[in-house]
């Protein structure tokens, strides 16, 4: 392993905005979702916002209410998108498979940690063909166990005997930073994604960095400390 790296052995990467860019299957499907319920659909250019968070989370705030059934309803016709369509409207960010595999080949432990369903998250990185770099995918399950990231980089870090300050939670949105922080690890923001910069700021994380070379280079160098907010 690259002595430079040597205080971190583990990493979990956000999928969303970190990995890849689902910008058109996530709004298409949402407004789709949306279309199906007779509610009108805002442009996609106003649902990036949701892109990041559970569907559990986003549609009582686009349906405006908190009746369980509805959101439900919807949750099931955003499914019937995204199953079929939606997964594949999506692209890699330019550089992530040259980074995962430089991080993969120094022996580094590597594993996706997302909001999306790890029924889908997985047909994503096996579509991409990320396999290989990856010791495993996690997400919460379709029933919305784990929809609190918090509470599934907590069960990773119990289940695989890993140790919170010898990881780093890579992510684009606010969550990612403040549910690695939760679990004590070290975080990386990433401003490429769908995350502001003053909402990734806001937050604290270790570092922040503005493309996938710049993450290569900062594990390459000083140990993480946090940067300051605002």
């Amino acid at each position: 392993m690259n002595p430079r790296i040597g205080c971190c052995t583990t990493l979990f990467f956000d999928l969303d905005g970190t990995l890849t860019d689902p910008r058109e299957g996530i709004t298409r499907c949402l407004q789709y979702s949306l279309e199906r319920l007779g509610r009108p659909a805002p442009p996609q250019a106003e649902l990036v916002q949701y892109i990041g968070p559970p569907l559990r989370w986003t549609f009582p705030r686009l349906l405006g209410t908190d009746d369980t059934t509805l959101v439900e309803a919807a949750i099931e016709h955003y499914r019937q998108r995204y199953a079929t369509v939606g997964l594949f409207e999506n692209e890699l960010y330019a550089g992530i498979p040259e980074l995962l595999g430089a991080l993969h080949d120094t022996g580094l432990r590597l594993f996706v940690v997302t909001s999306k369903p790890t029924v889908y998250a997985e047909r994503i990185v096996q579509h991409f063909d990320l396999t290989e770099y990856f010791e495993a995918v996690f997400g919460p399950h379709l029933d919305g166990r784990f929809d609190d990231k918090s509470e599934l980089i907590a069960y990773i870090l119990h289940e695989r005997a890993i140790a919170p300050d010898r990881s780093v939670m890579i992510g684009d949105r606010a969550s990612d930073i403040t549910a690695g922080q939760a679990n004590r690890t070290r975080t990386i923001a990433v401003t490429y994604g769908f995350g502001s910069i003053e909402e990734l700021q806001t937050v604290g994380p270790d570092r922040i960095c503005h493309s996938p070379s710049e993450i290569r280079q900062t594990l390459d160098g000083p140990p993480l400390t946090r940067c300051p907010a605002g």
